[in-house]
């Protein structure tokens, strides 16, 4: 059994789904069909019996009322026979009050040869239009049946003489047939612009002749086919789509499985602005990042490989020497090794401290005084500061802590460590007599308090190129760092993770003083 990919679930369901419109639009197509069916053929009907309403209207001209005629089926039926003469050939049709009757030719005229007569689709009009005098022929092509099929027609049950009847203007049902006014066909019939009754004609009940089935068989068909067209376009477009629509799925489908083997160059296409291409987008950047971390990664380990065999090297060489006989154990030898014993464990804390968690120890947050916790650091190395003959400004550093020292939640060691590590890079880079000014003020932000310092000292400085780069682990700037001067290239890194891990963030940008301005901004508890 095929696997049910996601493709085809939407391809089936969408199947489904058109199948189901399918069907209800044919069974409510066939349904209205048929129901519609005896009120349109009831309208063509009734709008085809203006020559009954002109005698309707003519009749209530000559005797003012429907009284005559009210409940009277038997003068009903006779209304269309006696305009023809069909009844009597000397029957007179009644004129206004005070005139003489008017004699009606007979019907049919004497120089009438009868057609053959054909009875309609409701099997109660005529269709053929006898030769005679044209005052005499109804309008159309539609007339009264001869009395000699009156019988006939009225006994037919689909006549339209069974289905018609008259209201008053009332809409006072007066003679004919008792039909719903709200499913009738209509035909007003007016004597000027006043109403003055109307003519009612019900629809055919269900498909009772060849004809209307033979209708119903040939649009039923149309509808079916039609919607099976609709269908068959329906189910292509949605072939189309779906394949559309998931061909982005299937290429991050494929580059995930590809950034999983390790490819971590792998870059999906993207087309369009949609949510799909959103998604190849943001699949893109997570790979481009995963690749640079990647590449990082490497290079880190790489400098960390170098800067581990320098002091390796170094001790491995003195061993030697003693094991060659070319150096004896003395105190000399012991402090070179102890040196390099130790300038390696150091490396290893600061890698240790680089590598720290943001939230590693931030549970263990309490109130401290950063400004405090910065003096005393300035405090260790102001005699360092004096014999590199490094003038050092912290007159509003001073100010600022002398009123109310503002409070922070954080770690005062590893604070105390990241302010070292600060003072360290101007005492490692910056030339002999120059200088550094210690700025710092409180801003407010967003409603919050945050204490902003700013560590700016003298040439040389940092390329620009070089700048986005000073705060990664072991990064050293080819003009101004080396080892014979610097540290181990990780303590701006761990002043970045530092200050980053207590809410802050660190800087760098060129000093007015020509050399690095380096600004930290803290969140506080409160300010001063």
């Amino acid at each position: 059994m095929p696997r049910l990919t996601l493709f085809r679930k939407i391809l089936l369901a969408l199947v489904l789904l058109l199948a189901a419109l399918l069907a209800i639009f044919t069974t409510f197509s066939w349904l209205g069909l048929q129901r519609g069916l005896g009120a349109y053929v009831a309208e063509i009907e009734i709008r085809r019996m203006d020559w009954f309403a002109e005698l309707l209207r003519k009749h209530h001209a000559a005797h003012g009322n429907w009284d005559d005629l009210r409940s009277n089926e038997a003068a009903w039926l006779r209304l269309p026979m006696t305009a023809f003469g069909a009844v009597e050939h000397n029957s007179a049709i009644g004129g206004p009050p005070g005139e003489p009757p008017r004699r009606v030719p007979p019907w049919p005229p004497h120089d009438f040869r009868p057609p053959s007569w054909e009875i309609g689709p409701s099997g109660g009009e005529f269709h053929s239009r006898p030769p005679g005098p044209p005052e005499l022929l109804p309008p159309r092509q539609s007339f009264p049946p001869p009395p000699g099929l009156l019988g006939a027609l009225l006994r037919n049950p689909d006549s339209v003489y069974r289905r018609l009847g008259l209201l008053d203007a009332n809409g006072t049902w007066v003679v004919g047939a008792k039909v719903d006014p709200s499913t009738a066909a209509r035909l007003p019939l007016r004597d000027g612009d006043r109403v003055i009754g109307t003519l009612v004609l019900a629809p055919l009940e269900g498909l009772e002749t060849d004809a209307d089935r033979a209708f119903v068989a040939r649009q039923s068909g149309f509808v079916i086919w039609t919607g099976v067209a609709g269908l068959a376009l329906a189910l292509l477009l949605a072939w189309l789509l779906a394949r559309r629509w998931f061909a982005p799925i299937d290429a991050l489908t494929q580059g995930a499985q590809r950034i999983a083997q390790g490819r971590l160059d792998t870059r999906v296409p993207v087309h369009g602005s949609d949510e799909l291409a959103l998604l190849g987008r943001t699949f893109n950047d997570m790979a481009e990042r995963l690749d640079s971390i990647e590449a990082s990664r490497r290079e880190w380990l790489a400098d960390v490989a170098h800067e581990l065999r320098t002091p390796l090297a170094a001790m491995r060489a003195e061993i030697e020497a003693l094991q060659d006989g070319i150096r004896t154990f003395d105190a000399k030898t012991a402090l070179r090794l102890h040196r390099q014993v130790m300038r390696l464990g150091q490396l290893v804390d600061d890698l240790r401290s680089s590598m720290r968690e943001q939230s590693e120890s931030s549970s263990l947050f309490v109130t401290v005084y950063p400004l405090a916790i910065l003096r005393e650091s300035l405090a260790l190395t102001r005699e360092r500061f004096a014999q590199r003959m490094i003038s050092l400004d912290a007159t509003a550093l001073d100010a600022l802590a002398g009123r109310h020292p503002p409070a922070a939640r954080g770690d005062a060691r590893r604070l105390h460590q990241a302010f070292m590590n600060l003072l360290e890079n101007t005492l490692s880079y910056t030339d002999v007599g120059g200088r550094m000014r210690i700025d710092a003020h409180i801003e407010t932000s967003e409603g919050r308090d945050r204490l902003v310092l700013r560590f700016d000292d003298s040439p040389p400085g940092v390329p620009p190129e070089e700048m986005p780069r000073l705060f990664e682990r072991l990064f050293r700037g080819e003009a101004s760092r080396s080892r014979a001067l610097g540290g181990s290239g990780l303590g701006l890194a761990i002043c970045r993770i530092t200050f980053e891990a207590h809410g802050g963030s660190i800087d760098a940008a060129p000093s007015p003083l020509g050399g690095l301005r380096l600004t930290v901004t803290l969140p506080l508890e409160n300010a001063a």
